[in-house]
């Protein structure tokens, strides 16, 4: 059994490269596993393989590939459990293809998300609250602008504005730092 490290700021470090590495690791067991319930499951037996396999970590490698690994052979343990199952098997070439694909795509989404925190900041208070109130609730559009004081169809064009400007934003500060094709 792997000895766990005692060390706090290598943890710290350890915890913030496990918690960047989250959202690939998701897309990767759910894209592994699509449609199996199960998936949530595999993924937090991949963290806590991850954790309790931390100390074996090099740091200064590529943690998500060394991340992404542990949740495949997850990924694995999980199947074989499930054997009986009539489920959907991938070969290991497509496993592989679709981690390397999702590895590109998780990273131009951070990269997006990036852009749009950056371009949300760069809009005026009223539009950035309003943008806030609107996607931050479940309410029906009539329900809000009725709350806002606005007619409908006052709202969907300014809404519809302020998502044209927002999705312009983020494609010039990708084109400006070469992250898009």
């Amino acid at each position: 059994m792997n000895q766990p490290r005692t060390d706090d700021s290598a943890d710290s470090a350890f915890v913030g490269l496990l918690t960047e590495c989250q959202l690939p690791l998701r897309l990767y067991v759910r894209a592994l596993l699509p449609g199996d319930p199960a998936a949530g499951d595999v993924i937090q037996q991949a963290n806590a393989k991850i954790w309790e396999k931390r100390g074996d970590f090099e740091p200064g490698t590529h943690f998500k590939a060394w991340a992404m690994a542990i949740a495949r052979f997850e990924v694995l343990n999980h199947r074989k459990r499930q054997a009986r199952d009539a489920r959907l098997h991938f070969s290991d070439e497509l496993e592989e293809t679709v981690a390397t694909e999702l590895a590109q795509v998780t990273d131009d989404l951070a990269e997006r998300q990036a852009a749009l925190r950056e371009c949300m900041q760069a809009l005026k208070p009223a539009s950035r609250e309003l943008l806030m109130r609107r996607y931050a609730t479940q309410q029906p559009l009539a329900e809000f602008a009725s709350q806002l004081g606005r007619s409908v169809g006052g709202v969907k064009v300014t809404l519809h504005r302020l998502r044209t400007a927002l999705a312009e934003c983020i494609e010039r500060r990708l084109l400006a730092t070469g992250e898009t094709e």
